[in-house]
């Protein structure tokens, strides 16, 4: 199993979560988070002061996998993420050890 991080741009949330659907994937945990990388921050003028944002709203996105679904979790989030430009964002996949479903004590693929 893998857990998959997918660090988004915010407005392409909907998309990206269109084209989960569409592979079969029927769960993911969506945060609002803040950063930066090569995309740094930028200057704003706000009631005629400039100030630098330095971090950038984003959206970390997790998704448990079986380890055949996660090429097309990738792919999927790749294309329906993509602006082609710098601030994108990252995806991150991991070995996924254990997932236990809280309910009815199901564990590993089928706690999926």
């Amino acid at each position: 199993m893998k857990m998959i991080n997918a660090i988004i741009k915010p407005f392409k949330l909907d998309v990206v979560r269109e084209a989960l659907e569409e592979i079969g994937i029927r769960g993911i945990t969506v945060t609002e988070v803040k950063g930066f990388g090569r995309q740094k921050g930028h200057s704003e003028l706000y009631r005629g002061a400039e100030y630098v944002v330095d971090f950038l709203p984003k959206l970390k996105l997790e998704i448990a996998v079986n380890d055949d679904m996660a090429e097309q979790v990738i792919d999927a989030i790749m294309t329906a993420a993509n602006n082609n430009k710098i601030g994108d964002g990252k995806i991150f996949v991991y070995d996924l050890e254990k997932v236990i479903r809280i309910r009815t004590g199901e564990t590993n693929e089928e706690a999926l």
